[in-house]
């Protein structure tokens, strides 16, 4: 007996349909708009649950990372122990970065001392080093290719 997809085929062919496989969809779980690039971000080093983390997503022009009005997503997903994870639908392949950090109070602000000194945990794509100030894009930046992605992202914080 024949496979049906052989007995199947060409009678659909006629009326016009197809038993072709599915294109790549986009991930329903992910953020932003449909796309067959997808990029999960996995933060780890959280001290405590409280709170929620803010994941955001910048392109690949280095001026508007960190900038005003300069990410393409952002996501504030509850904070999860060991590790909280979301996922982004992205434009596309290319370059990306990502900066983290641990909003246990909630306030959707990044807290900082009296001296200027974080008060929350923050992390960056590359773990980029930040022991006198930001990082620079070219710390943080990473390529994206076609598909999903994963990058880790373990916070620090300052003591």
């Amino acid at each position: 007996m024949k496979a049906p997809t052989a007995i199947l085929s060409p009678i659909l062919g006629l009326l016009g349909l197809c038993l072709c496989a599915a294109p790549a969809l986009a991930d329903p779980a992910c953020e932003g708009p449909d796309s067959a690039t997808t990029l999960a971000v996995q933060v780890t080093g959280m001290t405590s649950a409280r709170g929620e983390v803010a994941i955001t997503v910048y392109g690949s022009d280095p001026k508007r990372f960190l900038a005003p009005k300069g990410k393409l997503l952002r996501v504030r997903p509850k904070t999860a122990t060991p590790a909280t994870q979301t996922c982004f639908n992205l434009p596309g392949p290319g370059t990306y970065a990502v900066a983290v950090y641990h909003d246990a109070n909630a306030n959707e602000d990044f807290d900082r001392s009296i001296l200027g000194m974080p008060t929350e945990g923050f992390g960056f794509s590359n773990d980029a080093p930040t022991k006198f100030g930001l990082p620079a894009f070219d710390a943080v930046r990473f390529s994206v290719k076609p598909g999903a992605n994963l990058i880790r992202v373990k916070l620090r914080y300052v003591k």
